[in-house]
């Protein structure tokens, strides 16, 4: 197999033990089909089977290999909108429902790191740091916002203050949320697959999935060398999910992140103090946080194109320099990349189509919503849909520009607000 020019992680490297799957290669059936093995098709999977239906899972690479085994590893409650927009844009009752789901998804994931005893250097602390000091007064108006209405409570943290947080950067005060954190994405992931093994879930790995046929009363797939039948299919590919399902290609386009660690740091606690993840409130991010062995792991910098630099390290390290100018000369044992689906609105788009269910374009903010997803989800398949609906009703658009013109007119949109970082 031709290999991943941008595998070269630090969690690939430190991942827990994982028994390779085997691919489909048989006539199978099952009550729920899932098509994808990051954190939504993971927790889907999961939350099927303890429902007590019989799950197949099929994963095209290996568990985690997407998204869910390459990102940022930060826990940041909510939705990439704050609830003073959300409040403002569907009114109060929606608004509340929305709550209770996105910040309620920090409670769940912790419940399944407990409940199944996954070894995944969880910790708590995140700081969103203002890059600009206007974006500071409006993090204040937000927190505010969100205590007063929705009781969430975090903490202002003045630019005087930010050493308690990080030293380097320049920034102009930060948000505190002690409810948010960090931790190791890829044997999250792993953790969930073995727990739904151990619930009787069947996972078929290094296996492409066609698209599924709806046949009215159960679905077909057709995948690796097998035939899968269904009752219901959940996908669960995000940046995938238009190679198996084309018409909801058009509702988000890739965006590729790519990620540094350093070799562990001497003065990692200098650096960052309180152990926070910690994030930048540029249009295009710098995110970054410590290892459980003090390395730093840094995420700068976008491409509108998929097609990697030729020097992922070097890429990265530019962004990290201006944080941390110390860094200069650290050694940096890894670095990778990967793409994170974003939708016009950068809400997650979630629906059903038939005997079909979606979920996707998480927008970069997806490590504790995809755990949310997919267990509405499960409640979704076997009827109750009223939490499942708060997402699937919100309103989506697709890309303009079809098939060809999309990507590069979102790109031009996404170039404008980077350019705007610099202003």
């Amino acid at each position: 197999m031709r290999r991943d020019p941008l595998a070269n992680s630090y969690y690939a490297a430190t991942a827990q033990a994982w028994d390779t799957q085997a691919s489909l290669a048989s006539l199978e059936d099952c009550d729920i089909a899932i098509i994808g093995g990051g954190f939504t098709g993971l927790s889907a999977a999961l939350a099927c089977a303890e429902k007590g239906l019989s799950v197949i899972l099929l994963e095209a690479r290996s568990i985690g290999y997407g998204a869910s085994g390459r990102n940022g590893g930060q826990l940041i409650p909510g939705l990439r909108w704050s609830m003073r927009e959300i409040d403002a844009e569907f009114g109060r009752a929606r608004a509340q429902a929305i709550f209770d789901l996105a910040y309620g998804a920090v409670d769940r994931v912790k419940s399944r790191i407990a409940k199944h005893h996954i070894p995944c250097d969880a910790k708590k602390g995140h700081l969103e740091a203002a890059y600009k000091l206007a974006h500071f007064d409006a993090m204040q108006r937000d927190a505010a916002f969100l205590a007063q209405h929705f009781g969430w409570e975090a903490e202002i943290v003045l630019a005087k203050d930010i050493g308690q947080h990080i030293n380097g950067g320049g920034y102009h005060g930060g948000i505190y949320d002690a409810q948010g954190g960090h931790f190791h994405p890829l044997n999250y992931a792993l953790g969930l697959a073995k727990a739904a093994q151990k619930a009787g879930v069947r996972i078929y790995e290094y296996t492409a999935s066609q698209t599924p046929v709806d046949k009215g009363t159960h679905v077909e797939i057709r995948a690796g060398t097998g035939t899968l039948t269904a009752k219901h299919v959940i996908m669960a590919a995000d940046t995938w999910t238009g190679r198996i399902a084309p018409k909801l290609n058009s509702y988000t386009v890739p965006i590729m992140n790519y990620n540094i660690a350093t070799a562990p740091l001497p003065d990692a606690d200098q650096l960052l103090p309180s152990d926070a993840a910690i994030a930048d409130s540029r249009f295009v991010l710098n995110y970054f946080r410590l290892s459980a062995d003090k390395r730093l792991i840094f995420g700068g910098g976008e491409k509108y194109v998929q097609k990697p630099p030729s020097d992922i390290a070097a890429f990265v390290r530019k962004h990290m320099v201006q944080v941390f100018p110390s860094l200069a000369q650290a050694p940096i044992d890894y670095a990778w990349g990967g793409a994170v689906g974003v939708t016009m609105n950068r809400l997650p788009h979630m629906g059903r189509k038939g005997n079909m269910f979606y979920a996707h374009g998480f927008s970069g903010h997806g490590a504790l919503v995809t755990t949310l997803a997919g267990e509405l989800m499960a409640e979704a398949v076997v009827g109750t849909m009223s939490r499942f609906d708060v997402f699937a009703n919100l309103p989506h658009s697709r890309f303009p520009g079809g098939k060809w013109l999309s990507r590069p007119l979102a790109t031009l949109g996404l170039l404008y607000y980077a350019m705007r970082d610099r202003l």
